[in-house]
């Protein structure tokens, strides 16, 4: 997978100026595509490097494309480049680096090792029933 996209809309809660998202969602709706790409062409992945352009203003209660592409692979590295869209409106764009890490990097916490336990078991469970 080199290409993701959805919609979806921010709304009341999200707002940091009457009726318009706080930058910081924008961001963070923006790592997380660009995030999610990484992550489903290299697993797992985390981001090292983003950078955002903030063009318009964004308006909550509106339906928004989100997109996000493969720009470059440089082995361990994934450049990934991110759009934030409302119609033809381009609001926001991004630019990220995602480096590809072993999974015991998540395993160094308590909270990894917890869930890397459930998952275990869950797995377990569906292979040994019928």
């Amino acid at each position: 997978m080199r290409e993701y996209a959805a919609t979806f809309a921010f709304d009341e809660q999200h707002q940091a100026a009457p009726g318009l998202v706080h930058g910081g969602l924008v961001g963070a709706a923006l790592d997380e595509a660009c995030g999610l790409l990484a992550t489903w062409y290299r697993f797992p992945s985390v981001t090292a490097r983003f950078s955002i352009r903030f063009l318009r203003p964004v308006h909550i209660n509106r339906t928004l494309a989100i997109s996000a592409r493969l720009a470059d692979d440089r082995g361990r590295r994934l450049d990934i480049a991110g759009e934030l869209r409302d119609g033809d409106e381009l609001l926001a764009d991004a630019k990220g680096s995602f480096v590809h890490v072993p999974l015991e990097h998540f395993l160094r916490t308590p909270e990894g090792r917890a869930a890397s336990d459930f998952w275990r078991e869950q797995l377990d469970a569906a292979t040994d029933s019928p």
